[in-house]
């Protein structure tokens, strides 16, 4: 493989880790700076609505810009956002900077995708962008756990110190190993934006908001139902997460293997099992054994829907591949706000830390409706077709 992925790699490791590492360092930031958990929860809410719009406008502004400058711009967004946020003293100025370094996400994904692809032979491309991914997934396993635990022991500001400097030699690394590559010149903005004329490349994205709303709107707040409910210390929590990322790395390989074979019938089982795994940490919170188990199994079953997801909206999008990739990664962090504003406003109503289980436990099992009537509908149309 070219080491140029490797680069778009450490990008994927940074990004993901800016995006989830702050969910261990919550009730560290919330008692710095005097915040409710809901206020504190907009962090991570605030985060993903500028991903959605960084998303689509910001892949629709370069889409013909030359890709390795268009990748080499985001990281510096990147860099740009995170040290805002370490040199922040105020909850205002750590939010700006968190919406900064989010605008680059859905961008570097949708251009790194194509990018990766590219640089490989038509054999060998799902490969490489499973390669760039990889990091992405990789910050859930190790990423995560370090970034809370670095803010836990130094302060969680120098968790953004560390990101800005990941993102200066993930710059290098793409400055040197990566080609220059000319945008297609048969690429137009207009026709890839057409497929937002397809309803189900609406219902694809509906259905990306609801499932990852459903698996956002309990991990948000997990740090407060460790410690709080489950009677974990801050301590422990960082090596806790590690299960969380563990069972994503998991959910990830196996949720792909089970879309290529039957993809609704896959989403629909998964959705399933998160609604009975999310419950299940609901009811048995105070448990330290059995939190420990659905913990692990929420990542796996929670992060296998993705690959499932991914592969719904190429399907009825596949000739407008960028504008497919912003707009899923834009749906997904649309669905984190959601679950994270809905999580933190049960929070502040008084109903507990294990409220935002129950608020990821209803928009799973909205997800799996979707599910069910958007196969249901397809069955009779096939039937209807054949009859």
């Amino acid at each position: 493989m070219p080491t140029g992925l490797f680069a778009l790699a450490l990008g994927a490791f940074g990004i993901g880790l800016t995006e989830f590492g702050i969910v261990g360092l919550l009730p560290q930031i919330a008692t710095e700076l005097n915040l409710t958990e809901q206020v504190a929860g907009y962090l991570v809410s605030g985060y993903a609505i500028s991903v959605a719009i960084g998303a689509i406008l910001l892949t629709a502004v370069m889409i013909r810009m030359e890709r390795r400058l268009t990748l080499l711009l985001l990281s510096c967004l990147f860099i740009i956002g995170n040290l805002i946020s370490a040199l922040s003293m105020s909850y205002e100025t750590l939010l700006f900077g968190r919406i900064v370094a989010a605008l680059c996400h859905g961008a570097f994904f949708s251009v790194g995708a194509v990018v990766a692809s590219d640089m490989v032979a038509a054999d060998k491309k799902g490969a490489a962008i499973s390669l760039m991914f990889a990091g992405l997934t990789v910050s859930n396993i190790v990423g995560v756990p370090l970034g809370t635990f670095v803010g836990l022991e130094l302060g969680w500001r120098m968790t953004f110190w560390a990101l800005s400097i990941i993102g200066v030699v993930t710059m290098v690394g793409i400055r040197m190993l990566i080609p220059v590559m000319p945008a297609r010149s048969d690429t137009n903005l207009w026709r890839e934006f057409a497929v937002f004329n397809r309803p189900q490349v609406w219902i694809s994205a509906f259905l990306s908001v609801l499932s990852f709303g459903g698996v956002i709107g309990g991990f948000t707040y997990i740090a407060f139902t460790l410690t709080q409910v489950s009677g974990f210390s801050a301590q422990t929590v960082p090596w806790l997460l590690v299960l969380f990322g563990v069972g994503t790395f998991i959910g990830n390989i196996y949720g792909g293997k089970a879309a290529d074979k039957s993809l609704n019938k896959s989403l629909g089982t998964i959705l399933l099992l998160l609604c009975v795994v999310m419950a299940a940490f609901a009811l048995f919170a105070r448990s330290q054994s059995m939190t420990v188990i659905l913990l692990l199994m929420m990542g796996a079953v929670g992060l296998a829907t993705a690959p499932g997801l991914q592969l719904r909206m190429m399907k009825y999008a596949s000739d407008a591949p960028t504008v497919a990739s912003g707009t899923n990664i834009a749906a997904f962090n649309m669905g984190n706000a959601l679950g994270a504003f809905l999580g933190g406003m049960a929070i502040d109503e008084g109903y507990g830390f294990v409220a935002p289980l129950w608020v990821g436990t209803a928009l799973s099992l909205m997800a799996l409706t979707v599910v069910i009537l958007s196969s249901f509908n397809s069955g009779l149309k096939t039937e209807k077709i054949h009859g």
